[in-house]
């Protein structure tokens, strides 16, 4: 099909393509389409636009830095009811994926629900004594 030119348009110009940019345009919104359909989109739907971590809150201007975690790591595994994501500023999913590295480097298996509830530090372990000013 021959390229169409704008009225007045002389020769040595750029001339539409009408039929690419109506192609480029229907492109655009089935991968809109398919991106809805996506966890990301379905996350940014079910969650507020806040960091699980450090609770910074997002607007349409920075979305693009609120990244959606898998908590089991299992990229593969995306329930419908967002129950395996969390949403997470770049940061805060940068340092979670840095912790699990180095948790595994470690050794570690991955996480476990049993990870999750075993704490060994002690964070107020002698506040008492230090309050009423004994050591």
């Amino acid at each position: 099909m021959p390229k169409q030119t704008s009225p007045g348009q002389s020769q040595g110009q750029k001339t539409i393509d009408t039929n690419r940019l109506d192609q480029v345009v229907a492109d655009a919104r089935r991968n809109r389409d398919d991106r809805d359909k996506g966890y990301r989109e379905q996350a940014l739907k079910l969650y507020p636009w806040v960091c699980g971590r450090c609770g910074r809150t997002f607007t349409h201007t920075n979305l693009r830095e609120l990244t959606v975690h898998h908590r089991n790591h299992n990229h593969d595994d995306n329930p419908t009811d967002g129950s395996n994501w969390e949403l997470l500023c770049l940061y805060c999913h940068d340092n979670e994926h840095q912790r699990y590295e180095e948790h595994i480097a470690a050794g570690g298996k991955g996480p476990s629900k049993e990870d999750a509830t075993v704490t060994t530090h002690k964070a107020f372990e002698g506040l008492d004594a230090l309050l009423k000013g004994r050591k």
